[in-house]
């Protein structure tokens, strides 16, 4: 059974940091992105950040230098499972969002979940007060 679980996430002043958990499992991790999206009020999907099986990350222009994604890709039982995080820090109201890890990357137009060519985690609230 393929699923995406995220933990993390809350609500931290300007300035603070937090970080984001993704458990996905089931997938091919195979030449595939593992993605953080957010959706801010405006209800617009925006990639925040990617990493690729090899390790190439990709970076939104605002959250660069302040957000960190990793991953940590373990098979056991001959089942793959991909834990992928987003280290949060320097955080600004601005980053206040609901934010979404899914397996797969590219421009989502619209709401996130809308985007039906992707797996999507259940989504976690960030808010950062000034």
């Amino acid at each position: 059974e393929d699923y995406l679980e995220q933990s993390g996430g809350g609500s931290v002043q300007a300035g603070g940091s937090l970080r984001l958990s993704c458990i996905a499992s089931g997938f091919s991790f195979e030449d595939f992105d593992m993605s953080w999206y957010r959706q801010g009020p405006d209800n617009e999907c925006e990639l925040v950040s990617a990493i690729s099986s090899d390790g190439t990350t990709y970076y939104e222009d605002s959250v660069k230098g302040r957000f960190t994604v990793s991953q940590e890709l373990t098979v056991s039982s001959h089942i793959a499972k991909n834990t992928v995080y987003l280290q949060m820090n320097s955080l600004k109201p601005e980053d206040t969002a609901v934010y979404y890890c899914a397996y797969g990357s590219g421009v989502v137009v619209g709401p996130c979940l809308d985007d039906e060519y992707k797996y999507w985690g259940q989504g976690t609230q960030v808010t950062v007060s000034s």
